[in-house]
């Protein structure tokens, strides 16, 4: 490539944004994009859908009014997911939001000037996304899934409804749960007081997904957390199905798993917190820097119990955790 042409094309990209933020504002029709870590007919993310059109319709914003919003579906899939956050960066939208960690480390590494609110984030300061939660610096900002603590109550949970539970594993996929060792902290010291086996289960497919349950299941005493991630998500029938098969006891942090036959999940209102960063694209639009807001935590937590899995799988589930549930499925 020619010098020239090289610079023109530097150039080309470098105002592209800038020119078309301005004519979004000129015609009076803003054009936000929003990148999904599942497919596009999936139940949790059509749920999320819905929450952010209805946070940013309580602000004033009605799509095909005064503002456009695109949807791209990825279906976790990491080449895809890379794939489309190029695509929506050259489509230079004035605002893109993304969903879950994997999708904010695309959306960073393709651009450092269009504004970026994430939302079901995990660990973004370690993962290199805001410098601090306080002042995020940079184009990016937005609202995180996991607070690390919630991690040792999926395991006292498990045990509590599960007590005959002795060796706990917790099922992840590292390439798109790269804050994994965290996890592992967290649930190492949890267990002091518990003192059954805990083991790390990475898996990258279904046949792995399988052959771990498979082997988990040989020794009596098993139980399973699944990690919250893109990969658990979209490969949540099989792993169901293999839990209850084995009759393994397990813990999710999606309220999507106990509706769809799981017996416990227990995390942050997904639906609360894409609603909620609605109200940052709202800001950012109006004319304030990502720069400047804070990296907000969860503010909604949701317990939910099915009790026809329990009864499947033997289990007397306490009356207190009944109680206590936001939810019971009988």
């Amino acid at each position: 490539m020619q010098r020239r042409e090289f610079i023109t094309l530097l150039g080309a990209s470098t105002f592209a944004w800038p020119l078309a933020a301005r004519a979004q504002q000129a015609t009076g029709v803003r054009r936000v994009a929003f990148l999904h870590p599942y497919p596009e007919n999936d139940a949790e993310v059509l749920a999320r859908v819905i929450a952010f059109r209805e946070g940013l319709e309580s602000l004033g914003w009605t799509e095909n009014r005064n503002i456009r919003i695109e949807h791209r579906y990825s279906g976790g899939d990491l080449g895809r997911i890379r794939a489309y956050a190029t695509e929506l960066v050259h489509s230079a939208p004035g605002l893109i939001v993304g969903s879950g960690t994997p999708i904010a480390a695309a959306l960073k590494e393709a651009t450092s000037t269009i504004p970026i609110v994430f939302n079901l984030v995990n660990d973004p300061v370690g993962q290199g996304f805001v410098a601090s939660l306080s002042r995020p610096g940079g184009n990016i900002t937005g609202f995180t899934f996991i607070d690390f603590p919630l991690i040792g109550k999926w395991l006292e949970m498990i045990k509590e409804i599960a007590p005959g539970v002795r060796h706990i594993a917790l099922m992840f996929n590292p390439d798109t749960t790269p804050f994994y060792p965290a996890f592992l902290h967290e649930l190492e010291a949890a267990n002091k007081s518990l003192a059954v086996e805990l083991s790390a289960s990475p898996v990258h497919n279904e046949a792995e997904v399988e052959a771990a349950i498979t082997a988990l299941a040989r020794e009596p005493g098993g139980g399973l957390i699944a990690a919250p991630d893109a990969f658990i998500n979209n490969h949540r029938r099989a792993i169901m199905t293999l839990t209850e098969q084995h009759r393994l006891p397990a813990i999710y942090g999606f309220r999507q798993f106990a509706r769809e036959g799981a017996l416990i999940s227990y995390g942050p209102d997904s639906g609360d917190i894409v609603r909620r960063s609605a109200g940052y694209v709202d800001r950012i639009l109006k004319g304030e820097r990502p720069a400047d807001l804070p990296v907000q935590a969860p503010t909604k937590y949701e317990l939910v119990i099915n009790l026809k899995t329990a009864k499947a799988l033997g289990i007397d589930v306490p009356l207190h955790l009944q109680q206590i549930a936001d939810e019971v499925i009988e």
